[in-house]
């Protein structure tokens, strides 16, 4: 709930029009849009949301032309999310992203829409749904404004979201490995080196290769793997373990050397 009062006054500075004092409002003549506008970010400010959504729902209904609709319509969004209704929140901020795509604040809807499926997340390590339709809104967002405000905590969550796609794979690969289904057991190993390959999970993933290869007789394929093992994480627990599964004589043990060497002299040039 810290995170969406937080978000609450990022969004009164960012979204309200110039300051309206009380005593202003009083002396107006006319419910001018501003005047709504001013009127319903007070109550909101006072986390007043139903009377705040009527006031936003007024000016799209009296003003439907006037920037303040447009910004009426984040803060109905706004007040899904506040209240956890994801789901209308969602809807809400497509169609604002694809009514308004040039609106001047729409970087700030595409970072909403992430924050909505992000806070669904229940089990990062089994939930892929809405770490991917998260990860998906916060890089269209980097990739649409790479200089907005939004950007970095968009960044900071994309590394936490791949996380957790990648535990997911970890967990499916090895239920596949103790059922002895070794090709499935492989693809999900290779998803993580190949697709997150910066994730802390890459050292067992590849260590879980080498097992793999080894147990199903492709010693060559098992080595290539330990190799890039001992080449990226030379001091890692996953290469000792796969070095004593391929190791076992002073032949074998050039080989891999040689090989290892051969991926240092390729990677250098």
């Amino acid at each position: 709930m810290i995170f969406k009062y937080i978000l609450v006054i990022i969004l009164i500075f960012t979204l309200s029009c110039s300051p309206t004092t009380k005593e202003d409002m009083n002396n107006e003549t006319s419910l001018s849009p501003e005047y709504l506008y001013d009127e319903a970010m007070i109550e909101l400010e006072n986390t007043n949301y139903t009377e705040a959504s009527e006031k936003f729902k007024e000016i799209e209904t009296k003003y439907p032309l006037s920037n303040e609709a447009i910004q009426s319509q984040i803060m109905l969004a706004f007040i899904n999310y506040l209240n956890m209704d994801y789901e209308n929140a969602i809807l809400k901020l497509d169609r604002i992203i694809n009514k308004y795509p040039s609106y001047k604040e729409i970087d700030y809807v595409y970072y909403m829409k992430g924050i909505n499926y992000y806070e669904q997340i229940e089990n990062p390590e089994l939930d892929s749904k809405y770490n991917q339709l998260s990860l998906e809104s916060f890089q269209q967002l980097i990739n649409r404004f790479p200089n907005s405000k939004y950007s970095n905590d968009s960044r900071q969550k994309i590394i936490l979201l791949k996380e957790n796609l990648a535990a997911k794979n970890m967990n499916i690969a090895m239920f596949y490995l103790k059922q002895k289904k070794y090709l499935a057991a492989l693809n999900r190993y290779n998803i993580v080196v190949n697709d997150h390959n910066q994730s802390k999970y890459v050292p067992e993933a590849l260590h879980r290769l080498v097992e793999i290869y080894y147990t199903l007789g492709m010693v060559e394929e098992a080595n290539k793997a330990a190799a890039v093992l001992g080449y990226n994480y030379p001091d890692s627990k996953w290469y000792k373990y796969s070095y004593k599964i391929l190791v076992k004589t002073k032949k074998e043990e050039s080989f891999l050397k040689n090989l290892l060497n051969k991926i240092s002299k390729n990677n250098n040039e």
